[in-house]
């Protein structure tokens, strides 16, 4: 699905060298070679340089769905509807399984603001916090504003276990709700598949996915030649194993680390 211009839109000169491998020659064979259903989209935020892998294809996003729920929240505080240090109370009806600390680490009737659930649906993959998040600004919201933006395609249609890229340009919301979203990204705990070959101290704002058959991660990687957004979906994957080294984890370790060479290595600060 173009959605895969997904997050690469939501997430919104050092071209390569004659002599280098063009993007679709250090990805495709990557992707070919893995047994799975693989669709990729990589594009420099500063020199438009662009690469798409069967992004018409229809797949689950996972938890990546997450990402455009806090847009969705942020964009509500700045038009009133919702107040992102408004207090929440954890009630013992709310706690899920799956990712998270919530429902396991936290006693029922805890409280705190909006904002750290939507940090800790984002930082942690919370499914108790992210149908906390969705209680407060409404199930059809993010589709809704997904649509605005275009993204028809993307869609969140139940709660977590029931049933031209603008933030990083600070273009969603305003500039003050685009740092902080890009700070919640960043501190994206999932170390298993974007950032796993990347040299110690990169900088990545991203957020992954994970299922049984299903592994994502989108986000942007700060590069020698520009911000880079990055999208990777897979799914029908062979490897279903809940381990670190599962192959559609490695693939996107794999496809992250080559498009950081490709644009030259780390960011000169």
């Amino acid at each position: 699905m173009r959605s895969l211009a997904l997050v690469a839109v939501l997430l919104v000169p050092a071209l390569a060298r004659a002599d280098e491998k063009s993007l679709e020659a250090r990805i495709a064979p990557l992707a070919k070679a893995h047994k799975g259903t693989v669709a990729v989209a990589v594009k420099n935020l500063k020199t438009g340089e662009e690469f798409y892998l069967c992004s018409d294809e229809v797949m689950p996003t996972a938890s990546l769905i997450k990402l455009p729920i806090m847009v969705e929240a942020y964009w509500q505080a700045a038009e009133g509807k919702l107040k992102l240090d408004a207090t929440l109370s954890l009630r013992k009806e709310d706690k899920v399984q799956g990712s998270g600390v919530l429902t396991n680490h936290f006693s029922d009737g805890a409280t705190f603001p909006l904002k750290d659930a939507v940090r800790l649906m984002i930082v942690f993959s919370d499914n108790t916090a992210t149908n906390m998040v969705l209680d407060q600004i409404g199930l059809p919201a993010t589709n809704a504003r997904m649509t605005k933006l275009g993204l028809a395609e993307t869609r969140i249609n139940a709660k977590v276990f029931r049933a031209d890229t603008r933030i990083d340009s600070g273009k969603v919301v305003s500039a003050t709700a685009c740092k902080e979203m890009l700070g919640h990204l960043r501190a994206c705990d999932d170390r298993e598949k974007m950032t796993r070959f990347l040299p110690a101290g990169t900088r990545v704002a991203h957020k992954t996915g994970s299922v049984n058959t299903s592994k994502t991660d989108a986000g942007i990687i700060y590069t020698k030649g520009g911000p880079v957004a990055v999208c990777v979906l897979t799914d029908r994957n062979e490897d279903q194993r809940w381990t670190a080294d599962n192959a559609a984890q490695v693939l996107i370790g794999k496809i992250a680390r080559e498009v950081f060479d490709h644009f030259g290595g780390k960011e000169q600060k």
